[in-house]
């Protein structure tokens, strides 16, 4: 190998199919990630289950993940990102197979735990392996198909399952999407390349974790990793119960309801418009204006009449994805060092807000009505507000540093 390579460039076989494996990893793992979210519902009256235990099936997989994705991005230094990769995906997806034969919530809910354990891999290091294999000119492109992926993968787990259930119960539409989910990741093991760039290390816990506190001293990358506990954990709460409030109050069959997961497909279009938005105003009024319309969004699906809560969820949804584009992105350029271990806590605070507050949102949804589930939602969106305005002021503080 020469010394001058520099990774994989678009036009070669190799690219190509990295581009394809880190696509069809995006697929299997974010598809067996959500694949009982859109079933909620079914899952109260099938299993016996309240809806504070059944949106347990979605929190105990992202916070075992939560927990796991930096053990795994650690681990991948000593084996190989590669390999992590595609033990994660289909281990992850496997595990899915398991699910239709639950006997009862409590075992859903403890294989759905495993699940987030198994597929902690494959965001912990997928974007590395980009970065470390991929040209620097064709990075860009290549991890956005691999978002592209994650998208489609989260659409597809909460899509197939119901839109099955009109033709068959939750069980066989849950294996369905589990099979389709274990040959993709199968599709990516074949096809992902082998590591060329990639030397092992020694793992050393201690420095990691001196990393790792070193950027809790870092105000601008706390009020980030904040943005994604807060923002996470609210969305995936409200995508948690709108179904019910879509079966209960407006009377839709929970293969209907299925289709409010569709609304995904504009956060794919406002995750890219955000980020020119944001070259241009810059990166804390834009994601301070997407967190203010994440809440009038929230505020908006309270409403009785069906269409302006389709609204709503449609707003909220499309300024999420456009908040956590410009977060995420933000990471890499607020820490000055340990970019790796940066990202990880990132994603460790997305998916422990998932888990966490999307856990303690079943509570309030068992004790108040729609309308106070959805304010104290709101609540923890102010405080978004709060957080996005002061990373604003810490990137004007910044810029007049430099300057």
């Amino acid at each position: 190998m020469s010394e001058t390579y520099e990774g994989l460039r678009r036009g070669d076989r190799d690219y190509r199919r990295a581009v394809l494996a880190m696509l069809a990893a995006g697929l299997a793992s974010f598809n067996a990630l959500y694949a009982t979210q859109a079933l909620l519902p079914i899952l109260v009256d099938d299993l016996g289950m309240t809806p504070t235990g059944a949106a347990l099936t979605v929190s105990a997989t992202t916070g075992m993940l939560a927990i796991c994705i930096v053990p795994a991005s650690i681990l991948s230094e000593r084996f190989g990102r590669g390999r992590i990769l595609v033990i994660s995906a289909l281990l992850a997806t496997a595990i899915g197979l398991g699910l239709p034969l639950a006997p009862d919530g409590a075992t859903l809910i403890a294989l759905r735990a495993l699940q987030g354990i198994a597929a902690a891999g494959v965001p912990a290091v997928a974007m590395t392996w980009l970065s470390e294999e991929i040209h620097p000119a064709d990075l860009g492109r290549a991890m956005g198909v691999y978002v592209a992926g994650t998208t489609v993968g989260g659409l597809t787990g909460r899509l197939i399952p119901a839109g099955m259930l009109e033709l068959v119960d939750w069980r066989v539409a849950v294996l369905v999407s589990s099979s389709v989910a274990l040959a993709i990741a199968l599709v990516m093991a074949v096809l992902l390349p082998h590591q060329r760039r990639f030397h092992p290390k020694k793992i050393r816990f201690g420095s990691e974790l001196a990393a790792m506190l070193g950027h809790l001293r870092n105000p601008q990358l706390v009020a980030l990793f904040a943005t994604a506990f807060l923002g996470m954990g609210v969305f995936v709460s409200m995508y948690n119960f709108f179904g019910f409030r879509m079966i209960d109050h407006f009377g839709l069959s929970p293969a209907l309801v299925g289709l409010v997961f569709v609304m995904y497909l504009s956060g794919t279009w406002s995750a890219a418009r955000a980020g020119v938005i944001a070259d241009r105003h810059g990166r804390g009024p834009t994601m301070t204006m997407c967190t203010v319309l994440l809440l009038v969004g929230a505020l908006a699906c309270a409403s009785g009449w069906l269409p302006l809560a389709l609204f709503g969820l449609l707003v909220f949804t499309a300024s999420f994805f456009a908040m956590h584009s410009i977060a995420s992105s933000w990471i890499g350029l607020a820490a000055t060092s340990h970019r790796a271990e940066a990202s990880s806590m990132y994603l460790f605070s997305y998916y422990a807000g998932s888990s966490l507050i999307g856990a303690a949102a079943g509570l309030v949804f068992a004790r108040l009505s729609w309308t106070g589930f959805v304010l104290t939602l709101s609540a923890v969106l102010l405080l978004l507000v709060g957080v996005a305005l002061l990373a604003g002021r810490r990137e004007r503080r910044s810029t007049i540093l430099s300057d």
